[in-house]
């Protein structure tokens, strides 16, 4: 799974404020000091990042989900190699046949090849709905994991007190001091919050 795909990084607010200084028109004083421009203060932003490669790797959510979907990968793999390789051998049959003079009529032949274009396009609408499904589960598993994590961020917010928390993917995040990396934290509080689903044994 491409991981870039999976998590959408967090909207950042970037607050700035200018400071206007009135100018004296008069001609100045040589004994007149400069005025001094006063600059206002609104504090230190106090900000978090979050890793989102380790988040993929080590949250059991994550971990789970994935092999979910990589299972359903593969079986609609599977299920779509068998049916194309079934179908192939069956154009092969039907070409070799032609080729020998196999058919009693051009109708049988006729027949036979509107049979293998109807095989070819149920095995292409077959493909298109399994990738649907796969495309729907993965995207019901986004939503999922981007509930989870706001959910965490919210409760473990209200003591941390950050000012932004942003998401860490690739090089989105040119340089960043490793103090302001709150991953790990992040990682063990959702792991502690996270319950697998049962699942039905039969």
């Amino acid at each position: 799974m491409n991981k870039k795909n999976i998590f959408h990084a967090l909207s950042v607010v970037a607050v700035a404020g200018l400071t206007l200084t009135a100018c004296d028109k008069s001609a100045p004083k040589m004994d007149e000091q400069p005025a001094k421009t006063s600059t206002s203060v609104t504090g230190e932003m106090k900000i978090a990042y979050v890793e989102v490669d380790s988040l993929m790797s080590q949250y059991k959510f994550c971990k789970d989900f994935t092999a979910i979907l990589q299972k359903k990968s593969n079986n609609a793999r599977n299920t779509l190699n068998q049916k194309g390789q079934k179908l192939q051998a069956a154009a092969a049959n039907f070409q070799q046949k032609l080729n020998n003079n196999g058919f009693t009529s051009r109708e049988q032949a006729a027949s036979v090849q509107a049979a293998l274009q109807r095989q070819q396009e149920d095995l292409q609408e077959l493909q298109n709905r399994l990738g649907s499904e796969l495309d729907s589960e993965t995207a019901k598993y986004n939503a999922a994991l981007r509930d989870s994590l706001q959910n965490f961020l919210k409760v473990y917010n209200k003591t941390k007190k950050y000012d932004l928390i942003l998401s860490k993917a690739g090089d989105n995040i040119l340089l960043a001091d490793k103090k302001l990396d709150i991953t790990a934290d992040v990682i063990n509080g959702l792991n502690k919050r996270y319950k697998p689903a049962k699942t039905d044994k039969k």
